[in-house]
């Protein structure tokens, strides 16, 4: 008669992983072009593709989480920098288009031009509305009027007037500012209110950004949904955040723990964003959270199945994203919760990402996919003709001893991750295409035309080690390998 340890072998599951497993092929009434990818991120927010990058410093800053929220997913800002500098990249992506920016940046009369220079060059941009007293409009100054000028003028020097500018009101639709636009032959264009206070700008930059990205996930303002990953113990960084972005995205490597679940009950309490808790990797985690935390808008799972992830490796301990996926699904299903889930770490292709959907997630997160990206902060490198990007876990050694966020990565005595080179892939839109062409040949494979319907048609078969090999290319020479040797 086996003894509880020699039975907790005997009924240990199989923590299969994307090399373990396969779609099979069911009928299809299907094409590929037919097949929409739409899907939920969170509670109360949709992506027009399944598709979200990671919170780390070599792969999500402004620029990325820009360049995914235009092709229709979503970047998470990493956390690994002083607050005021997440808010900013989070300001930078709210910015970055919309048909009315609230957040204007504005110049005074009384500043000098090497001051509008200097706030032009700070946020990339080439105009500035000119207010005074109680945020009146009192004139603009661009690019043209100050370039030349002597940088110690005052901006009221150079300004064009508020009476010689066109302005409208707050209630003016989009078609009515392209019409003035064109009709006057401006790119800018302030709103006022009716005692003349500057109330936001519109500028013909952002207008054909919105022609030019029909498939983006604007916010109710018409800007570009935005993530920002958090720690549930630093309040302070969530508050500040909480201004400018959609979604928090908790940061945990193991979220399942006591403490996590106390200090996201407070937090839940204080912000409005939607709110996904993480990383989980149990059906246990799961129906803890859902049945404990009430508020939460998300799941964010797998532990340990990142490319820079060392966590199963050195501490055997883990639960890889497909399995975790499948895990949480199942919880999710049987309480009704109806809460999206973020398979997150491993996925290198579509067909893992193909995967991932077809066992119960709604999105999935990536990494080393898009570290290797344009539009990743990583540095360029290269090597033997070839480019690489720098890329590097947040439990990295380097990322460690960077850390200005509050967690608990800092305070273990070991690294959970490593640090290295991934190709360079080129741009965001070329890798986003690739992907969404991939996962939809996918998808008709299982005869499924959504993503819903790859919940309820899909099949997968599981592989043995022989046949993961069988599975890629075999028996033949490719033009990346050395020739053979003649012995």
């Amino acid at each position: 008669m086996p003894g509880k340890f020699t039975d907790r072998i005997i009924r240990a599951p199989v923590a299969f992983t994307f090399r373990d497993l396969i779609l099979l092929p069911g009928l299809s009434e299907v094409e590929p072009g037919e097949i929409d990818v739409r899907t939920r991120v969170s509670r109360h927010y949709a992506l027009n593709i399944p598709f979200v990058s990671s919170p780390m410093d070599t792969v999500t800053e402004a620029e990325m989480a820009i360049a995914l929220a235009r092709q229709g997913g979503l970047g998470v800002l990493h956390r690994n920098c002083t607050i005021e500098e997440e808010v900013e990249m989070a300001k930078r992506v709210k910015r970055a288009e919309s048909f009315i920016i609230r957040d204007v940046v504005t110049v005074r009369p009384d500043q000098t031009v090497g001051e509008a220079i200097e706030i032009m060059r700070k946020h990339e941009i080439s105009g500035l509305p000119v207010v005074g007293d109680g945020d009146r409009l009192v004139g603009i100054v661009t690019a043209r009027d100050v370039r030349f000028a002597d940088l110690g003028l005052k901006v009221a020097d150079v300004m064009t007037h508020v009476e010689r500018l066109i302005t409208v009101q707050e209630d003016i639709t989009l078609e009515e500012a392209k019409r003035i636009l064109q009709k006057h032959r401006i790119e800018k264009l302030p709103v006022v209110d009716e005692q003349g206070r500057l109330k936001g700008l519109i500028t013909v930059k952002d207008i054909m950004f919105r022609d030019r990205f029909p498939n983006a996930v604007r916010d109710e303002e018409g800007r570009l949904l935005c993530a920002a990953a958090i720690s549930p113990f630093d309040l302070e960084r969530a508050l500040k955040l909480d201004k400018w972005v959609d979604i928090l995205v908790m940061d945990v490597a193991h979220f399942h723990n006591r403490n996590c679940f106390e200090a996201t009950k407070r937090l839940l309490k204080r912000v409005g964003a939607d709110i996904i808790v993480g990383n989980i990797g149990t059906y246990k985690a799961a129906e803890d959270a859902i049945t404990e935390l009430d508020g939460i808008a998300g799941f964010r799972v797998g532990i340990g199945s990142g490319s820079i992830c060392i966590t199963m490796e050195f501490l055997k301990a883990g639960s890889p994203t497909l399995f975790a996926t499948a895990q949480v699904a199942d919880a999710v299903a049987d309480y009704g919760a109806d809460l999206p889930i973020i398979a997150d770490g491993g996925i290198r292709n579509p067909g893992d990402a193909a995967l991932a959907l077809a066992l119960g997630a709604s999105c999935v997160m990536m990494g080393n996919v898009f570290a290797g990206c344009k539009e990743a902060p990583g540095e360029m490198v290269a090597i033997g003709g070839r480019y690489f990007k720098r890329y590097r876990g947040m439990a990295s050694p380097s990322a460690r001893a960077r850390r200005h966020a509050v967690d608990r990565y800092h305070t273990k005595g070991v690294a959970e991750g490593v640090e290295g080179l991934v190709p360079y892939r080129g741009d965001v839109a070329s890798v986003v295409a690739e992907f969404v062409e991939g996962l939809k040949a996918a998808m008709g494979y299982a005869g499924a035309r959504n993503i819903r319907e790859l919940w309820e048609k899909a099949r997968v078969a599981m592989l043995t080690e022989v046949g993961v090999k069988e599975a890629g290319p075999h028996s033949i020479l490719l033009p990346s390998q050395e020739p053979f040797r003649s012995w």
